[in-house]
């Protein structure tokens, strides 16, 4: 699952609103919807996010929030260290091979340590 994803369900939940019918409110089919939820699908073009706003008439704040979200919701992302250090080629490596096995205790600390 994707932040983005995270979030999507949780508004859809809160709101009280089935997939199906949120699906078609937002003119896309339950099966897309679902595999954004679960982190399936690559990350949703801005107007999408900007639907969902709309849909769930959200706040300022939380549209800025969601849009955010989705611009951390690449599900396959990938690291270009052409041009930089061995050192940094090692590390996105590393984190390649071992991002399976890491917990959430850790997957924190990494994020606090990146500037979250």
């Amino acid at each position: 699952m994707t932040p983005f994803g995270q979030r999507l369900r949780d508004l859809r939940q809160q709101h009280g609103r089935a997939l199906k019918d949120m699906a078609r409110a937002l003119k896309v089919s339950s099966a897309y919807l679902s595999a954004l939820e679960h982190g399936h699908r690559a990350q949703p073009k801005p107007g999408f996010v900007q639907q969902v706003a709309a849909y769930f008439n959200l706040a300022w704040e939380e549209v800025d929030e969601l849009k955010a979200l989705a611009e951390l919701s690449d599900p396959k992302p990938s690291i270009d260290t052409g041009g930089l250090s061995p050192l940094a080629t090692e590390v996105a490596n590393r984190l390649k091979r071992r991002i399976k096995s890491l917990d959430e205790t850790t997957l924190k600390a990494l994020l606090k340590q990146l500037g979250k």
